[in-house]
């Protein structure tokens, strides 16, 4: 049973088609059947089945909370108490969290069931969810490609039916990459308007928690859900969460920009970028306003966010080091050897090269020239993202240059994955909100999605005209 929606499920639910307790036995079982595409680290079964015992006790009561029925995969980087948490990392192998992510309680307090944890690349860190302690994620449509990263356990187990939705986190387009790829929703909030408190930090002033769905009416009610302040967070916004409300017949015309820059980038598949235009014409016609924009500093996008965010990552991956905690190497003999064996043996090869570079771009005598530098022209995308905004309601652009690539086909060069990046990383540099939705597919067979970013905290207007876009 295949669900597009949390309304049809409790619609199910409410007339007797079904109970809590059978989806979660059939999702169970589907993760069984699809064990070889890699998308859980572990599932948490039987408590499952308990936790939806217990609900379909409230909904009987009438006292369920509002995502009863919606059963839920996590991103192995975000707490939950008493269950395992290792960022798909060697380093933490055997690490059990204390205390639960603010935005996962958020949702079992709305009574929504978690099913498990799933894999990512290592501390959140690639575009292809191969770097990752518990092997290669498979795409559940062409098991020879990647799935994107680093959500990519996340974004299989939506596409594949595994679980209803599930929980990214999104640094540089974590989130919507692999949403693309795999051919769901995937929706990054504001900077600010969800707690990261819980969630495993790689780059503290980028890092945001967003959820994969099939529709944008799941992603809007898990949005409401998770946002908001919390003490434990003080870079949360004190905005208030406007709720959303996902109209089909708004008649509404928008202003929406698309970057030209993208569209003409050499990286850029052709039939990505017709499809596009195709679109681009389409809400032409519906009456809407579509005009070219300029994004001067497009090639400045992934150097200044890879200068920031490794920098970062450094500084938050310092900790793990055999002596505050995680793995510590069994031939250490002293306490130099300690440090140096356990985060050589301790870190995959993706997580050390980005160590080593943000430690470089932060040292004496090139602190000014990289770092310095990198937050200058963070400032500069800013604020001309800031002015678009000032004539233009959404930016509209493709959420990857290409369709899923194959397993193993940029290992050997980083810098070609990281431009996997390109038209995602705006959206983290700049704190805005962003969604990838599922409109096309590929004459390869393959799914790719188109984005739209908004200013920040418009989540509203963003979602909103998602939903048209998906619903038309």
């Amino acid at each position: 049973m295949e669900f597009n929606s949390l309304s049809e499920i409790q619609e199910k639910l409410g007339n007797g088609e079904t109970t809590c307790v059978d989806l979660v036995q059939q999702y169970v079982n589907r993760i069984e059947e699809q064990k070889h595409l890699n998308a859980f680290v572990e599932v948490f079964a039987d408590e499952a089945i308990e936790t939806a015992q217990s609900i379909d006790q409230k909904l009987k009561d009438g006292t369920a909370g509002k995502l009863a029925g919606m059963v839920i995969g996590i991103k192995d980087n975000l707490c939950f108490r008493n269950h395992g948490l290792t960022g798909s990392s060697k380093i933490l192998e055997g690490f059990e969290s204390i205390f639960t992510a603010t935005a996962v309680q958020r949702l079992l307090d709305e009574d929504a069931i978690i099913i498990g944890r799933l894999s990512c690349d290592e501390f959140a860190m690639g575009s292809s969810n191969e770097f990752s302690v518990y092997g290669p994620v498979l795409n559940p449509h062409d098991t020879s490609r990647v799935p994107g990263g680093s959500s990519g356990g996340s974004a299989v187990a939506v596409a594949a039916n595994l679980c209803q939705a599930t929980l990214g986190s999104d640094t540089g387009g974590s989130i919507r990459q692999p949403a693309s790829f795999c051919g769901v929703v995937g929706f990054k909030p504001t900077y600010g308007r969800i707690s990261r408190h819980g969630l495993m930090a790689y780059a503290s002033s980028f890092d945001q928690i967003g959820p994969f769905t099939k529709s944008v009416e799941d992603a809007a009610i898990l949005y409401e859900v998770m946002a908001g302040q919390d003490e434990f967070d003080s870079t949360l916004s004190r905005k208030e969460v406007e709720p959303i409300e996902l109209t089909k017949n708004s008649t509404k015309k928008l202003k929406i920009g698309y970057i030209q820059e993208c569209l003409d980038n050499e990286k850029l598949d052709t039939e990505i970028g017709q499809e596009v235009l195709n679109l681009i014409e389409k809400l032409k016609s519906e009456g809407h306003t579509l005009e070219p924009v300029n994004s001067p500093y497009l090639d400045y996008l992934v150097p200044t966010y890879y200068v920031l965010t490794t920098a970062e990552a450094s500084s938050n991956l310092a900790r793990y080091d055999g002596i505050h905690m995680g793995y510590r190497s069994p031939n250490a003999t002293d306490l130099e050897s300690t440090y140096k064996l356990s985060r050589t043996e301790g870190f995959g090869t993706e997580v050390k090269r980005r160590i080593l570079l943000g430690t470089f771009v932060l040292s004496s005598g090139y602190y000014d020239a990289y770092y310095g530098q990198a937050q200058k022209a963070r400032r500069l995308i800013k604020e001309q993202t800031e002015q678009v905004f000032k004539d233009y309601d959404l930016i509209l652009s493709p959420t990857t240059p290409g369709t899923a690539f194959e397993i193993g086909r940029e290992k050997s060069d980083p810098t070609v994955m990281y431009l996997e990046d390109i038209f995602t990383v705006q959206a983290n540099i700049c704190g805005i909100p962003a969604v990838s939705l599922p409109l096309a597919k590929h004459s390869n067979g393959m799914p790719f999605g188109i984005q739209l970013m908004a200013p920040a905290f418009a989540e509203k207007e963003l979602l909103q005209f998602a939903s048209r876009l998906m619903n038309n």
